[in-house]
């Protein structure tokens, strides 16, 4: 053998300029793949959709699973134990929620959403709303917001009154408040889900799209409020997103949105934070799971694979929802319903807490010779109680989307709402 290789010494020239050679095609091919243009999946598109296209059923041409599943959402109306869409009197159901909402609106008319398809329907119809409302209060209810909010800029969207805006808005909740047209991906289309996501140093664009399947619903299933005179939407997530960060964020702006006309406590109302609950260090989303994985479960029809648009409650179709992670789904629904009764039997516990502190409240105030300052702590322990108790109760899973944190916060609220009743029995007694 060697001696051949001696008899050949262009040999290995040869076996050099080969893998040269080679080594020159693969990087030419790779240098081709990578500047080609992007694969379109599946079928192309029947008909372009403009930005922003706020009518749903342009972009169903393209995408008829999604579209046909989104319109079932109009009516999907079933109640579950603690929640689902049917449009029943949370006022009826819990007579508590006339006393803690006395003297705001909420104590006029506070029913159970309804699905995708009704929120415009529903937000038009709610007693809640009324010749002073702001146009703000459009801001989670139609697709033909994000193509307003471009126009317009949402300043000025917001100084505007409502039945002034409804000119303007037909469409209700659709594919133009998730998704870019065009490409179909993810996006934040909500400008203050963008300022309050910038505010804590947070670029979505640099999300993953598993992320982006939950930061979506945070365009509308948060905490917010109206600030300033132009009632600007606001997230009040500067401090964090925990409850604690949400109420110092508040106390700094010593905001509040009504007086309670028994406690004369300035209070705040809390608006569905599903999503500050849920990411708050839960056990579904440290393993990765999205809101969408539970709530919009992947589907198929015949070879296609979609997720659905008939966005749910899980507990009505378990095995789709649960049964992609849990074998067990029948154990799984068993133990959803003993969180969710513990965490109901205690936040019922904490409204009979804060209904009794609203009382001493009242009656110290009532007494001449009270301390005035004993008083005023009391308020300001009902205020802290009832705004951590409606964090829970606003917040649509009766805690199961983070069960220890719900059970943290509402023990929490029971404590400070027994404060306060203690403070004013004392206010009574010091005189």
């Amino acid at each position: 053998m060697f001696k051949s290789l001696a008899q050949k010494p262009w040999l290995p020239w040869l076996l050099s300029a080969i893998i040269v050679i080679l080594a020159a095609a693969v990087i030419v091919l790779l240098v081709f793949l990578k500047n080609q243009p992007p694969q379109v999946r599946g079928i192309p598109p029947m008909v372009e959709v403009s930005a922003h296209e706020p009518d749903s059923s342009i972009w169903g041409q393209n995408f008829p699973n999604q579209y046909t599943t989104l319109l079932r959402t109009e009516a999907n109306n079933t109640r579950t134990q603690y929640g689902g869409s049917e449009p029943y009197s949370k006022l009826e159901a819990d007579p508590h929620l006339l006393r803690l909402f006395a003297g705001y609106a909420f104590s006029i008319e506070y029913n159970e959403d309804r699905g995708h398809r009704n929120a415009l329907t529903d937000v038009r119809e709610i007693q809640r709303i009324n010749e002073k409302s702001p146009a703000t209060c459009y801001s989670c209810k139609s697709a033909d917001n994000p193509a307003l909010w471009e126009e317009m800029g949402m300043a000025a969207y917001d100084a505007m009154l409502f039945s002034e805006m409804t000119a303007n808005i037909d469409e209700p909740i659709g594919c133009a408040n998730c998704h870019e047209a065009g490409t179909m991906r993810l996006i934040v289309t909500n400008p203050a889900l963008e300022e309050a996501l910038e505010a804590q140093g947070k670029d979505w664009t640099t999300f993953t799209r598993q992320e982006m399947r939950t930061v979506v619903c945070a365009n509308c299933h948060v905490e917010y409020y109206f600030a300033g005179e132009g009632k600007y939407l606001t997230f009040p997530w500067k401090n964090g997103t925990r409850i604690e960060d949400i109420e110092a964020y508040y106390e700094t702006l010593q905001f509040t949105d009504w007086t309670h006309p028994d406690s004369q406590a300035p209070m705040i109302k809390m608006q569905h934070p599903e999503y500050e609950f849920f990411t708050a260090s839960s056990t579904h989303y440290l393993a990765g799971v999205s809101c969408a994985d539970c709530h919009m479960p992947y589907t198929r029809d015949g070879a296609v694979k979609f997720s659905t648009h008939d966005v749910h409650s899980p507990l009505l179709e378990p095995a789709r929802s649960c049964g992609t992670c849990h074998t067990d789904v029948d154990y799984v629904t068993y133990r959803v319903a003993e969180i969710q009764d513990a965490v109901h039997a205690t936040m019922m516990s904490c409204e009979d807490a804060i209904v009794e502190a609203i009382d001493s409240i009242a009656a110290a105030a009532a007494n001449p010779a009270a301390d005035a300052d004993l008083i005023e702590e009391a308020r300001r322990l009902h205020r802290a109680a009832q705004l951590r108790w409606d964090f829970i109760a606003a917040e649509n899973s009766m805690g199961f989307h983070n069960p220890e944190e719900a059970l943290r916060i509402l023990a929490n609220a029971t404590d400070l709402a027994r404060q306060a009743q203690v403070k004013a029995l004392l206010a009574v007694k010091s005189q």
